[in-house]
């Protein structure tokens, strides 16, 4: 499985009116590749261009007599994504709003074979399309749904557990009802059943079920038939006692081989591949989290970050004065970390801004841990001025100007600081 570490849009420059579109993409960063742009942002922002671009119908691609008729029914042509079937029903069943927001109203998701037909296959996949209600006007907006989902599933499916649990079926609806964010199938044994969900709830439905496993006429999981009193008391020895063989990789989802079994300290395990794979990304559990080593970047050495305050605020935080941060990068020759060793690299001198309040200065603390572990910036190509060697951004996104909105890298943007604390929490940095 890979991991998504940024997202970008690309924008076909052929237009009726190139004046407008320009307009639009002014506040951005561009990257100009052929006939198209490259635009490259937060989540947030690239979903409010692809809004104003779908929006706008003068951005329809140039097209001429019947091929124009043909266009505004074609599918976008964004290319499917082949995922776990356990996953996407889960996903589908449990996770419906959050699969409703990422689609919007002008792009649908759809799966095919139906995810249930194949959910008893812990290997079986499915196949998810996006298809665009309006035709390829929207194929920009496709695309970026369709990132969007991945990283979505992505996240879902590494949070995933698929276990079986000693109940009657009789205690089935209940315990869908006091847990909520569990899916419960029946299982092929009668006295059993599958639950699909995440880590920490299906830890804690064992504990309710281990608590409430004496005979009593109150506890709702004694009211099943009369084999299922036997098959409760034998189950904590059943389950522990299946063949490793039978434990479900939590990012793969396939079934973890005795040799390629890591399991670390937080107890959690995974095929080692996989590990190894989500570890070059972040070094913390995919399932709960925790941090194995400190993550180090590819910034440069010598650099200096300061930070002054002033009473000035910022829109959105009147109450408050303002964060002056200045980075400096000096200018040196790339090491064997960077794209081009032994070349000259040109630094930089940037400024950004953060509200004085308790929360922005908790973020200024975090942000000073991340530039010490040099993940603040790294060398690389200029979205900006597309020259190679150059010190750029890496990941953790600032806010270079007190004013104009996201579209700006300015303020108001009240959700700024959540969404940088998460991007600092992906490095490990929290």
């Amino acid at each position: 499985m890979e991991f998504i570490t940024d997202i970008c849009l690309i924008i076909d420059k052929t237009y009726e009116d190139s004046g407008s579109l320009m307009r639009i993409l002014q506040p951005y960063s561009l990257e100009k590749k052929g006939s198209c742009y490259i635009v490259r942002g937060t989540y947030e922002e690239l979903e409010q261009l692809a809004t104003k671009l779908s929006q706008r119908h003068s951005f329809s691609p140039i097209t001429h007599g019947s091929t124009r008729q043909q266009d505004e029914h074609a599918s976008p042509h964004v290319k499917p994504v082949e995922v776990s079937g356990v996953v996407m029903d889960y996903i589908e069943l449990k996770c419906a709003k959050e699969l409703e927001k990422i689609q919007g109203n002008s792009i649908a998701i759809e799966t095919q074979p139906e995810p249930r037909t194949v959910h008893n296959k812990p290997s079986g996949t499915v196949q998810v399309t996006f298809r665009s209600h309006h035709g390829s006007s929207h194929r920009v907006r496709a695309d970026f749904v369709r990132q969007r989902f991945i990283t979505f599933y992505q996240r879902t499916a590494s949070d995933l557990q698929v276990t079986s649990v000693p109940v009657g079926p009789h205690d089935h609806k209940e315990l869908q009802r006091r847990f909520p964010c569990l899916l419960l199938k029946p299982s092929l044994r009668r006295s059993e059943v599958t639950v699909i969900g995440p880590f920490v709830h299906i830890a804690n439905l064992k504990e309710f079920l281990s608590q409430n496993r004496p005979s009593s006429s109150k506890s709702p999981v004694n009211k099943g038939p009369a084999e299922a009193p036997s098959s409760r008391t034998s189950g904590p020895s059943s389950t522990h006692s299946k063949d490793p063989e039978e434990e479900s990789c939590p990012i793969c989802m396939e079934p973890i081989a005795t040799a390629e079994k890591k399991t670390l300290r937080c107890k959690h395990s995974f095929c080692r591949n996989c590990l190894k794979t989500a570890f070059d990304y972040k070094p913390v559990c995919p399932t709960c989290g925790e941090l194995y080593g400190t993550l180090t970047g590819t910034q440069p050495d010598g650099g200096e970050m300061r930070s002054t305050t002033s009473s000035a605020s910022l829109p959105g935080y009147e109450k408050y004065g303002t964060i002056t941060i200045h980075y400096y990068i000096p200018s040196g020759i790339q090491k064997e970390e960077h794209p081009n060793p032994g070349q000259p690299y040109e630094g930089a001198s940037r400024t950004a801004y953060l509200p004085d309040s308790s929360e922005g200065q908790q973020i200024l603390k975090l942000l000073r841990r991340a530039f010490d572990q040099r993940l603040v910036f790294t060398v690389g190509r200029s979205t900006t001025s597309g020259r190679n060697n150059m010190v750029t951004w890496n990941d953790i996104h600032h806010k270079t100007s007190t004013h104009g909105g996201p579209t700006h890298y300015g303020y108001p943007d009240p959700d700024y600081l959540s969404r940088v604390r998460d991007e600092l929490r992906v490095k490990g940095i929290e």
